[in-house]
């Protein structure tokens, strides 16, 4: 008899308490302040960068999809994969029909008169890497979108806990 198996995934080394959140841009302030909460001991340039970040991927979350009204949430999930990554990411509501793309067809006159869709460029320029994948598409479930940051050897606090609990939900 042959057993299949699942490949072994490695556990995150740490990996905080998700949040969730109205789906509102007025709780923008709040997603940077909780980032900057979690991630109290890390190398400030690292914390300004991810919550840059966090701020264009929540804004998007919210504006696109259904989460941005009739009682929509975004999912927040902070996680470092291993000594030297950090990863953010956001889940949405769902209902937006599209998904998360740099443009690239633009010509110069239209990038300067452009006001959206910069975002994701930023995003691009200040992550390691960044995806997104649906979830499950045939329900239209919503979107999850990350980005993976470099953390330099010696610049996490010493010692994290392998689980994070956050001290207050919103």
């Amino acid at each position: 008899m042959t057993f299949l198996t699942m490949p072994r995934v490695p556990r995150p080394l740490v990996l905080w308490e998700h949040r969730v959140y109205p789906g509102s841009l007025a709780q923008l302030a709040r997603v940077r302040a909780d980032l900057a909460t979690d991630l109290a001991g890390f190398e400030e340039d690292l914390v300004e960068t991810v919550r840059l970040c966090a701020s264009e991927l929540f804004a998007n979350s919210v504006r696109y999809t259904e989460s941005g009204g009739r009682g929509g949430e975004v999912l927040r999930a902070l996680s470092m994969p291993n000594a030297r990554t950090l990863r953010f990411s956001v889940s949405d509501c769902g209902g937006g029909g599209g998904v998360p793309a740099v443009p690239e067809e633009r010509t110069e006159d239209e990038w300067s008169w452009a006001e959206g869709q910069r975002g994701l460029l930023l995003v691009e320029n200040l992550s390691r890497r960044w995806g997104h994948f649906r979830l499950a598409p045939w329900a239209d479930l919503g979107t999850h979108v990350w980005a993976a940051f470099d953390v330099a050897a010696g610049t996490a606090p010493p010692d994290p806990r392998p689980y994070v609990f956050t001290s207050e939900t919103v």
